[in-house]
């Protein structure tokens, strides 16, 4: 493709507040259609809105973990259009004030995506489409959201998707969200427009609404570049639209014309007052946030000396993390912590919502009482890795599965004479370890193994049967 990708991307996150933005409405997912909606979320004459503090509150803390500048003075303004599932013909927003601005992410090539605003809105509500008929749930309707407002400084497919899976994982771990794209609580729209390279002109841009997927973001990016590029091939030009993209044909099409900012009549909602947050607020937040999860991942690496892809297995995962770190707490080695989780605890999670939520019948310190005994070479990894599934499936601790007679060490003299007695039984292993095939020494080790019940150093073994073979 002989043009430069220019995209800028549209977060919208549903924030974790137990009730709406302007009502005291639950903002529990599902439930029967109209049931979690009142006169105020619903729109009603007469029925007058009240901020939400604590959507305030997570805005800030979004805005301080993406390096943002808070704006303590705010307020909501008024954005006018009329869709079915906007009952007052208008959504609550903030336009020229609002709560973070000029922040940014880096991606992993050090490159930095800046962050133009985050600002403080009200979700719509939804339509459903059956048999011919549109029929609209409120339930959504007033849910609090923050949109977060990339820079265009995204120049590919890749980066887009990088950038997103950034800023989720980001928003996951300072608690806000939970940022699940297949319900709705995380939404990506995004502008993209081409230009040739070196012109720093923008072209015409797009908007693809709504997508539900970090995967489709960068499929969804490819689709439009190409579907421009196309058109300015051919000598047309690109229309400024708004698009969908549709994963079965991994395509996109127009919906309707863009609308610009001066399309909604933006003006101050009369009904919500100003509002301001002194600057202890902003700090008493600031003093709040967790460790990030990208200063996690460059300790694990450069303090902990975990391999970067093991690394990367558990820092991100907030609740693993903690799990691992609550191990080291008590004692636990990292390199066996660490290989323990991603080895045989993962193997019992199918999918990343599994890892995500992390709900396992062990603590950290009962995982910790088995990996120190793997760590002091009381049991070898395997026996650590079999026990941990006992205990994984049952909820008990080690020592319902390891007991006291079972660690008691094997004496040199008893592992000399079961190495001799590995040799005398497998002498088709000893000719060939002799003759170069050095795998075949692993017969001898699992001869060993099972005599012992896993007890064995298979470093000494190892020591001691080639010493014994003559290598």
């Amino acid at each position: 493709m002989n043009y430069e990708i220019v995209c800028g991307i549209e977060t919208h996150i549903e924030l974790a507040t137990k009730t709406k933005i302007f009502c005291g409405c639950t903002t529990e997912f599902g439930g029967e259609p109209n049931t979690h909606c009142c006169p105020v979320c619903t729109g009603q004459p007469g029925s007058l809105p009240i901020l939400n503090q604590k959507v305030v509150e997570y805005a800030i803390k979004a805005g301080l973990a993406l390096n943002c500048k808070i704006n303590t003075k705010s307020h909501m303004d008024r954005k006018n259009y009329v869709y079915p599932d906007l009952p007052k013909a208008y959504q609550i927003s903030q336009y020229d004030e609002p709560l973070c601005e000029k922040g940014y992410i880096e991606l992993d090539s050090g490159k930095r995506i800046g962050i133009t605003r985050i600002h403080i809105e009200e979700d719509a509500g939804k339509l459903v489409h059956e048999n011919g008929y549109t029929y609209i749930d409120y339930n959504r309707s007033g849910v609090p959201l923050i949109e977060i407002v990339s820079e265009p400084d995204i120049s590919s497919a890749e980066e887009a998707r990088e950038y997103a899976e950034k800023l989720q994982l980001i928003m996951r771990y300072i608690g806000i969200s939970d940022c699940k794209m297949q319900e709705g609580s995380m939404r990506c729209d995004v502008n993209l427009s081409l230009r040739k390279p070196g012109d720093s002109r923008f072209g015409v841009r797009t908007e693809i609404k709504n997508i539900n997927s970090l995967s489709f973001i960068q499929k969804a990016v490819m689709a439009e570049a190409e579907r421009q590029a196309d058109i300015l091939d051919a000598g047309g030009t690109v229309v400024q639209q708004t698009m969908r993209y549709d994963e079965a044909t991994n395509s996109v099409s127009p919906m309707r014309d863009k609308e610009n900012s001066d399309d909604y009549r933006y003006f101050p909602d009369p009904d919500i007052l100003r509002f301001s947050i002194n600057d202890e607020k902003v700090e008493e937040i600031r003093a709040s946030l967790p460790e990030l999860p990208f200063d996690k991942l460059k300790r694990y690496v450069n303090v902990l000396g975990l391999p970067e892809a093991t690394a990367r297995q558990i820092f991100r995962y907030r609740k693993v993390a903690e799990f691992f770190e609550g191990a080291l707490a008590e004692g636990a080695s990292v390199k066996n912590a660490a290989n323990l989780i991603v080895g045989t605890i993962f193997s019992n999670m199918d999918t990343e919502e599994e890892k995500e939520l992390f709900d396992i019948r062990i603590s950290s310190a009962q995982f910790a009482a088995l990996v120190k005994l793997a760590d002091e070479k009381k049991i070898n990894i395997g026996v650590a890795q079999s026990t941990l599934q006992k205990m994984l499936e049952s909820g008990k601790p080690v020592e319902e599965f390891i007991k006291p007679e079972d660690l008691a060490s094997i004496s040199d003299e008893e592992l000399e004479s079961l190495c001799k007695e590995a040799i005398d039984a497998n002498p088709k292993a000893v000719a060939d370890v002799r003759s170069g095939k050095d795998k075949a020494i692993n017969v001898m080790f699992g001869y060993i193994m099972k005599k012992t019940g896993g007890k064995a150093d298979i470093r000494k073994v190892e020591v001691l049967l080639r010493k014994l073979i003559g290598q």
